[in-house]
This record gives C-alpha cells, structure tokens and sequence, in this order.
C-alpha cells in the first residue's frame, strides 16, 4: 500500500488529547485535526455570545516570528499597512498582497518587543495568519532571509494558541494571569511570563466579543486550557466558531476570499496604508483607491426566512440583475433569521439595500447588512 505524503497526513494540535477527553468530535480543517464540537454547539456558542465566556483551541493557525534591525523595512515591502506607526506591544491588520494586488494571506502583525543593538533597534515582530495561508505566508517571507538583518522563525510546530472569546474573556484571564491582562488595550499585546514560562498574550476579538489569544509553548497548552476551563470557560468548538465568525463579519480563507480577490474587496480599509510608499502589489491597490472604489466588496445580507443555502449561490437585484455571489451563511441564534456574506456589485452596497438569492427555481428576498452583524462586547467602551 503506498505511503501517505506529507500534504495528506492530518495534524494535531497539542491540545489534541484534551479534545478526546472531552469527547469532541472531531474534523479535518486545513490540515488538522479540530473540534467540530463538543456535545451542544447552541451551548457552546452561547457561552461565548450570552455573558460568558469560551475557550477555543486555534494552534492550527500559523505564528511565524520576524526579527532583526531590518525587519521593519523588508516588512513594509511585502504587506500593505504600515509597519513604521506600528508601537510595541501593539497590534494591526494587514495582507500579503502578490503582484496583481490579490490576496495570498491576511494576517495579524504583532510588535512583540525592541531591543538594542549598536544604534539601530532590533525588533521582533509576530504574524499570525490563517492555517490555511500558514505555508504561503512563510514563503513570501522567507525569500528574504539571506537579503540582511531579517530572522524568520516558524514557531507554529513549537507552541499552542489558545483563544479566551467573549464579554467575561478579561474576568477569567485575571483569574489565571492575574493582573497582567488589567490595562491591556484592544490592539494590545504583551509578553508576561505564566507559571516560570513565556506567554505572548494578544487582545484581540475573533467574535465580535472581547477576547484574547494566548501563544504558550506547546508542552504548557493542556495545562493553560485546564486552568481556563477552571476559571470558568467553557470548550467552544470550529461549529460554534463558524457561526460566531459570521455573525462579527469576519472572513474564512479559502471560503470567503483567496488569491481571485483583491485585498480591498476582502479586508476592511483598515489593513492598507496608502501613505507608506511602496510594496508588492501596491501599484494596483493604490490605483482602485484613488479611481474610487472596488468593483464589488465583501458584505453582510440579511435572509427574510429561514434557508438552507450553498456558497456560490447567486445574488441579484431587484431587477434581475447579477449582482454578486454567497461566500458564507448561516443561521444566527442571536437575530433570530439567516445571515451571510457575499461579494456585492459596488452599487448595491447600502445597508438596506433589497436583493434576492437565487436557490434553485426560487428566490429568497434578503437585505444588504452592514458588517459586523453583531456588536458585542468587543465594541462597547472600555470600563476604568
């Protein structure tokens, strides 16, 4: 019998083991071996949007590291924000653009720290991207590595990342962490050190609740996730995550954008600067920008009843016109109706705007939505 190759063997993370004890129910997901859920995803999407809080295992998502005193510069040549305005222990969206503009990866630039090196400074920055842009992003950085002060790190295989989502996400992490988490911003990040071992803590929402990930050498997960759990999260799976992503308007590679799109029809405006000079792909970027608009953009639509549907399922006008195509959908329990994302025609982006999806003979009246959904906890003030 042939041997299976590398691309085909299922990875695991080092909370696999958890999983089973919890009796999750496991599926395959970009590669690896992930919790579909654990017995109830209604319960556990409720832990997470209803004032508690969930506990999520995302080591399948890449952590590349990136350091050296020209890390800012080659940086700032590959993605398209701006990593000169990016503070330590900061953070801020952005994409790995190839030529055309299009997308290769979305990722996560994290500040980590700067040291001193002679009179140049020397920093580390983290990207966390995508399971499914892991290796894409790791190439487009990687071609640089012999080109000067620039250190590439793949510490995916060496660590865990566990995520904390929803509005008492902060209460558990002072539980575990103590007061480390206290003062920490929405964009904010720090390393703090957990039972004698280094932990890279992020704030950041993947639910449209408040939230923070966790980045812990691998061999520490079981013992972070039980100390979560005792602190009072609850296990969320992929399910529950699924409907939680779409309901904070948050795309899925792979599902809702690739290398077909360019980055401004997929990613909010706050993943570009168009002040920083140039970068690969920014020629085309620029270029939609200052024409105006994107032709068509990521968007939320509202369903006026309750249907199953498939991505791909075609969006029209109310006059018949073809108008964009569904991505995502889902049925949230937090408004009560169908939602889902889907590219729309530029003139037909309004919040309100009515439009139907076809699905099969039929059409299925719905309603452009603004993005997120659901404002949770992530955007209410900040309590002092």
């Amino acid at each position: 019998m042939p041997q299976a190759s590398e691309s085909q063997v299922i990875r695991t993370s080092a909370l696999h083991e958890k999983h089973l004890h919890l009796g999750a129910i496991l599926e395959e997901r970009d590669g690896w071996s992930t919790p579909a859920f654990y017995g109830d995803t209604l319960f556990e999407y409720a832990a997470v949007r209803e004032g508690g809080a969930g506990v999520i295992d995302l080591s399948p998502r890449g952590r590349i590291q990136v350091s050296g005193s020209e890390a800012v510069p080659f940086l700032n040549g590959l993605i398209t924000n701006d990593m000169k305005t990016l503070a330590v222990n900061s953070w801020m969206p952005a994409a790995f653009p190839n030529v055309q503009g299009r997308l290769i990866a979305s990722v996560r630039v994290v500040r980590i720290r700067d040291e001193q090196t002679g009179q140049n400074p020397h920093p580390t920055f983290l990207l966390d991207t995508e399971a499914a842009t892991h290796l894409q992003a790791l190439k487009a950085i990687g071609r640089f590595t012999l080109a000067g002060d620039f250190h590439v790190t793949d510490l995916t295989d060496k660590t865990a990342q566990v995520s904390v989502q929803g509005s008492r996400a902060a209460q558990v992490l002072l539980r575990v962490l103590g007061n480390e988490v206290q003062t920490m911003p929405l964009n904010g990040a720090a390393e703090i050190i957990w039972q004698q071992t280094e932990m890279t803590v992020i704030r950041g929402t993947h639910s449209a609740e408040d939230g923070f990930d966790l980045i812990v050498n691998a061999e520490r997960a079981q013992g972070l996730w039980e100390a979560l759990m005792k602190a009072g999260a609850r296990p969320v799976g992929y399910d529950a995550l699924n409907i939680l992503r779409i309901e904070a308007g948050q795309p899925r590679y792979n599902v809702d954008m690739d290398e077909t799109n360019v980055v401004t029809e997929a990613l909010p405006d706050d993943a570009v600067s168009y002040t920083k000079g140039c970068y690969v792909g920014q020629e085309i970027i620029a270029r939609i920008k200052y024409r105006g608009h994107v032709a068509k953009k990521l968007t939320g639509l509202k369903l006026d009843r309750a249907v199953k549907l498939s991505s791909g399922a075609r969006i029209r006008s109310v006059d018949a016109k073809e108008i964009g195509t569904i991505t995502s959908v889902t049925y949230s329990p937090h408004l009560g109706q169908t939602i889902a994302l889907g590219y729309v025609k530029y003139d037909y982006l309004a919040p309100g705007t009515d439009v139907k999806i076809a699905r099969g003979d039929e059409e299925i009246a719905a309603q452009v939505a603004e993005l997120p959904f659901v404002r949770g906890s992530w955007y209410q003030p900040l309590r002092s």
